[in-house]
């Protein structure tokens, strides 16, 4: 799809557009803000998207449906993932009046759109589209190791908690391995991702059986025609309700290494959302968890350290990096906020390595 004739997007991200809860809202921003028109949002209205993140320039903060639609949006992105992915009662007469409007919707909640009557029919009336994201392929398998056999080099981003930048380290990632010359791929597991990138599965919506097959499948799916498979992470294995989601995509995707992503400042799991009880523990112990876990099934190392210092200074940030460096005897950077060169250097040396041992 071309710039020319993509959609152009009303971002719905009402009572939660900021830095920590509007992950999909912010991603789109990040990476697609071309095609971004306006965030729906009424507690922020009147205000710039880079108000609000520190990035993504002017684009407005609008406080109805009406004013978005305005602007010329063709279709509206929900840009937030509450908790269970429900959509909350109040947005679906806004939802019926963009389609009413002339705007297709995309969804990445687990509350499928297309199965509401009052959406589905002003869809059908407008002749406009409801797309699910997250809604999985009827025909998934069980994992049975295929990804093992990969020639690719496969990463795979792994976290000490959710929402800690596992999916932006890879698409930072992505783009400089490409032009450093290995062909890249990245491997959407998240409804954001597959927002970005176009396809991929939201595993977190496949039955349990078959989570590790769903990552199995679109790992090998990424593998054709490239030298390195970014496969997009999702929760932390330690974390009680998204553990499980974590193991799948580790046992099914098969990484040869792992890059492990940590927000800096953050010292409890979900501490940004709930009150704290489960403290985080030292980055050198979920190394060594994770290379055990996935070495069960296939051998993987831990490669290097994507830290997310967004609410830091510059030195602070660096000390941060420079600490997990010390810790884990890992190189470590904010791919975001500083050079990702440290990071591309490990993703080299372990395809180098890879090839070695296929060649003996």
């Amino acid at each position: 799809m071309t710039t020319a004739t993509a959609p152009k997007h009303l971002i719905l991200a009402d009572g939660d557009f900021g830095p920590m809860t509007s992950k999909t809202a912010n991603s789109i921003i990040r990476y697609q803000a071309d095609r971004v028109v306006a965030v729906l949002d009424r507690g922020h209205a009147g205000r710039t998207a880079h108000d609000v993140l520190g990035f993504g320039g002017g684009i407005p903060v609008v406080g109805s449906m009406a004013e978005g639609l305005a602007l010329g949006a063709t279709s509206v992105l929900i840009g937030i993932a509450p908790t269970g992915g429900r959509l909350p009662d109040a947005w679906r007469e806004w939802l019926r009046e963009a389609l009413v409007g002339g705007c297709d919707i995309v969804s990445g909640l687990h509350t499928f759109l297309n199965d509401d009557p009052i959406l589905a029919e002003a869809a059908r009336i407008g002749g406009r589209t409801i797309t699910d994201i997250r809604r999985p392929p009827a025909d998934l398998p069980v994992a049975g190791g295929l990804a093992k056999q990969l020639e690719p080099l496969v990463v795979l981003t792994v976290g000490t908690d959710c929402n800690v930048g596992k999916m932006t380290a890879q698409l930072q990632l992505v783009r400089g391995l490409n032009k450093r010359g290995m062909r890249t791929r990245f491997v959407a597991t998240g409804q954001t991702g597959i927002m970005i990138e176009g396809w991929g599965i939201g595993v977190d919506a496949v039955v349990a059986d078959f989570i590790a097959g769903a990552a199995e499948r679109i790992t090998v799916q990424g593998a054709e025609g490239a030298d390195v498979v970014l496969v997009e992470g999702q929760g932390s294995i330690n974390h009680p309700g998204y553990s499980g989601v974590t193991l799948g995509l580790l046992h099914g995707s098969c990484p040869d290494a792992m890059i492990l992503c940590h927000q800096a400042s953050r010292e409890y799991i979900g501490d940004y959302r709930k009150a704290s009880w489960l403290r985080i523990p030292p980055l050198s112990e979920y190394v060594e968890v994770y290379e055990r876990i996935a070495g069960m099934v296939h051998p993987s190392k831990v490669v290097g350290i994507a830290m997310n210092t967004y609410d830091m200074t510059d030195d602070e940030a660096r000390a941060a990096c420079e600490r997990a460096a010390a810790e884990t005897g890992l190189p470590c950077t904010d791919p975001v906020r500083f050079d990702p060169a440290p990071l591309y250097e490990a993703i080299e040396q372990a395809a180098h390595q890879k090839r070695a041992r296929r060649a003996t």
